[in-house]
């Protein structure tokens, strides 16, 4: 079967795809553990808007390349991914406790956007779908009563709200035509960068003191969320989509909550109780069901 980019899908990936696989969900699940360590150290706005300035600045020559019927649209996925969708997780992920609970809830932007492209592509879905996103939603409501998230329910809220934000933006960008993961990722950081910093100097205090005072750590944390997971892992991501269907790449990512969970336990002492456990499991669970595609229903539209 041929995928996009023109390339032949014989059923099984190459020994180099494989390995990307793992480093993007690797550097995804360690990009959990880097956004926490710098909100611990920089306000959530300015850390943002300091993320996405060096972004836009290092991709700043692609800024041009953009189809002058599509400049609107990629406005739109700036506002929506990177003004909302960031802004909101480092929020959020500055207020939780820990970082499993993110790792999980930013997963609800699968069964979003399933169910904004029925509300608004008109796409049918059929019942496993309906069933995974049931189930996903539950999850993340087992993990909500859990004692021990109930301290920190509006962090949890805020990241939904930042997986909510990324379905708005993946529906957007499914209308993108000519237009580059890189040249994408260029205009978001150069229209990020000047809001979010503007809304940390209105909404936050103290930005130049914790500038100074931040260790290395944090300064390493904001460059690996710049670098690594806007930069690298995007485009290894990119890459993989090129080459196989959706329908196998997708569900490998699922590997990068499970990770970002583990390293949450081994490297910032987050406690896992039963409940976030079996939240977790039905969550994952349940955008596993919806990244399957289902067969095409004879006589569909495709």
């Amino acid at each position: 079967m041929v995928v996009p980019g023109g390339r032949w899908y014989r059923g099984a990936m190459a020994p180099i795809d494989l390995f990307l696989v793992l480093v993007v969900n690797l550097i995804w699940g360690l990009n959990f553990v880097a956004a926490k360590l710098g909100v611990n150290e920089l306000p959530p706005m300015l850390l943002t808007g300091l993320r996405f300035a060096l972004v836009g600045v290092l991709l700043a020559p692609l800024i041009g390349r953009v189809p002058r019927d599509q400049i609107r649209p990629v406005v739109w996925v700036a506002i929506t991914a990177g003004l909302l969708h960031f802004g909101l997780l480092f929020i959020g992920i500055a207020w939780v406790g820990d970082i499993s609970s993110a790792a999980v809830a930013i997963q609800l932007n699968i069964p979003f956007v399933t169910i904004l492209g029925v509300l608004v592509l008109k796409e049918q879905i059929r019942w496993r779908r309906i069933v995974g996103i049931m189930l996903s939603f539950a999850g993340v409501a087992v993990i909500g009563f859990d004692p021990r998230v109930f301290n920190y329910l509006d962090g949890l809220f805020l990241c939904v709200a930042a997986a909510f934000s990324m379905a708005v933006a993946m529906i957007i960008m499914r209308r993108l035509r000519g237009v580059g993961v890189f040249t994408l990722q260029a205009w978001m950081g150069l229209i990020t960068a000047p809001c979010m910093l503007l809304m940390s100097l209105i909404f936050e205090e103290g930005q130049v003191g914790a500038m100074l005072s931040a260790s290395a750590t944090a300064w390493v944390a904001l460059l690996y969320t710049a670098l690594g997971s806007s930069l690298i892992a995007h485009a290894a991501n990119y890459r993989l989509l090129q080459r196989y269907p959706v329908t196998l790449t997708a569900p490998m990512m699922l590997l990068s909550p499970v990770l970002g969970i583990l390293f949450g336990v081994t490297l910032l002492g987050d406690t896992l109780t039963m409940r976030m456990i079996v939240g977790s499991l039905m969550t994952l669970a349940g955008v596993a069901i919806i990244m399957l595609r289902e067969k095409r229903i004879p006589g569909a539209a495709p």
